[in-house]
């Protein structure tokens, strides 16, 4: 087993560092063949237009600027997932090096620019995202191709408690390309039986919901064996995960502290919103103007939609946004999340939901002060009293101030259930960083252009969440704190 996935990571090690490679081969032809001429002659053209600073460069010089763009396109590509090969679609990998080869490309030219100490020809390098498109099209289907024909799915063995299994078994064969659950067995069968079963010839085992009792044996019995074990945390699990490792004696000692940002990251947060927010503001002002004219000629209502929601200590506020609704929307005074193709929404409400026009009126909010950019999403009080009841741990995510996007909508989708928004959510909250907003800010654009995220929340996923909630951490608290078990 540990040959095997050695191999396997060397061989993605190889493909992403070729493809890498590639991509850098054709920015370094134009580089030599059209920018560095350009940047090395002193010549000026007749228009009065500059077209070199005279710059001359020699082995090394030019060396540093093909490695200053290999190093930039392997922090955008590992950021953006470009280089996760086998672990993501061949579409989503392309998806991603599209993001990682534009924000490159976007310095790049920049860099050029201030070498030739003026703006050089924007077309060759337009030239070489294209041509760098076609390449990475072909490398994600190709490399994982070869990925899927060396190493086929995983056979996992998936153990499951009083939970039913339909709902993770939905989403593991929603990437069949990667895992196939190839038995399944419920813990009412025996510890002993599924610690035989586990030594059978699978490539995994699948914890989904046991109970702490049998959970700790099991995985420390998969661990014993070298079996790889893939768990769904609990939220006492996700709290731990970002907990402090203390050295106070003769035992390791796990911290978890009341949630607290510090100082100096709040300034530096509230810096970051302030200054983006009004880039954005000026940048966004000729959609939101069309926005709101569109809005209006088509069925002369309000242009904008407040709605009150909470942030920080549940301290409410009201968010704007482009209403995507009929006016009559809540006529019944009920609030409702928008379910996969809802009546209620407009065809122009359809259209700037999915491209997230109709979240551009928040920037005045985070502007002033309501939401932050990065953070758990705000939700309405009546919904957040409901999802208390069902789920009391939905009040440790209004430890933070709300967001525009968060760590939930990067990685979750529009029709996440809420208890896996929640742990989403905590994961952002316990790993608190400047470094994890930046990433997040740069993956919020790639989430920007997936269609998936924007989908609704489908009944059943509603059914099945409550279910799953009402049979997780709140009502199983006394078996699920279990670090302490033995």
């Amino acid at each position: 087993m540990k040959q095997r996935e050695s191999k396997k990571r060397v061989m993605v090690l190889l493909l992403g560092f070729l493809g890498l490679c590639m991509q850098t081969a054709v920015y370094a032809w134009f580089w030599f063949k059209v920018y560095y001429p350009i940047v090395s002659s002193p010549r000026v053209s007749q228009d009065g237009y500059a077209l070199g600073n005279g710059l001359k460069l020699y082995f090394r010089g030019h060396l540093l600027i093909l490695g200053i763009y290999f190093i930039l396109l392997l922090f955008f590509s590992n950021t953006y997932g470009g280089l996760k090969i086998g672990y993501l679609r061949p579409m989503d990998v392309f998806f991603s090096q599209i993001f990682a080869l534009f924000m490159v490309n976007f310095i790049s030219y920049f860099q050029i620019a201030l070498l030739n100490n003026w703006l050089v020809r924007v077309i060759p390098m337009l030239e070489i995202f294209v041509l760098q498109l076609v390449i990475a099209f072909a490398w994600a289907y190709i490399t994982n191709a070869i990925y899927m024909r060396i190493f086929p799915p995983r056979e996992l063995l998936l153990v499951n408690g009083v939970y039913p299994e339909d709902d993770i078994v939905r989403k593991f064969s929603m990437r069949k390309d990667k895992y196939h659950i190839a038995k399944k067995m419920n813990i009412s069968e025996g510890i002993d039986a599924i610690y035989k079963e586990c030594l059978g010839h699978y490539d995994g085992v699948v914890i989904w919901d046991v109970p702490s009792q049998f959970r700790n044996g099991l995985v420390k019995y998969c661990y014993g064996h070298n079996i790889r074990v893939y768990v769904m945390p609990k939220i006492t699990d996700v709290l731990l995960k970002g907990s402090s490792q203390l050295h106070l004696f003769d035992t390791p000692v796990l911290l978890l502290r009341e949630y607290s940002i510090k100082i100096e990251q709040r300034a530096i947060k509230r810096l970051f919103d302030i200054i983006i927010s009004l880039i954005l503001i000026v940048v966004t002002s000729p959609i939101m103007l069309i926005t709101a004219v569109i809005i209006k000629c088509y069925d002369r209502g309000p242009v904008l939609y407040k709605q009150i929601r909470c942030t920080r200590d549940q301290k409410e506020f009201r968010i704007m946004k482009f209403r995507s609704m009929r006016v009559d929307a809540e006529k019944d005074g009920v609030a409702r999340l928008a379910s996969r193709n809802d009546s209620r929404i407009t065809p122009i409400g359809r259209f700037i939901r999915s491209c997230r026009i109709d979240e551009l009126p928040q920037l005045f909010n985070i502007l002033i002060g309501d939401m932050s950019f990065i953070g758990p999403r705000p939700e309405r009080p009546e919904i957040i009293k409901q999802y208390i009841e069902e789920m009391p741990e939905f009040a440790f995510r209004m430890k933070v101030k709300a967001g525009l996007a968060g760590y939930a909508q990067v990685y979750g989708k529009y029709n996440t259930t809420p208890y896996d928004k929640l742990k989403l959510d905590l994961t952002y909250i316990e790993n608190y960083s400047i470094w994890l907003d930046i990433k997040l800010m740069l993956l919020t654009v790639k989430i920007l252009f997936t269609p998936d995220s924007t989908e609704g929340v489908d009944e059943n996923q509603i059914t099945a969440s409550r279910a799953m909630e009402n049979s997780g951490d709140g009502a199983k608290e006394t078996t699920d704190t279990d670090i302490s078990s033995k």
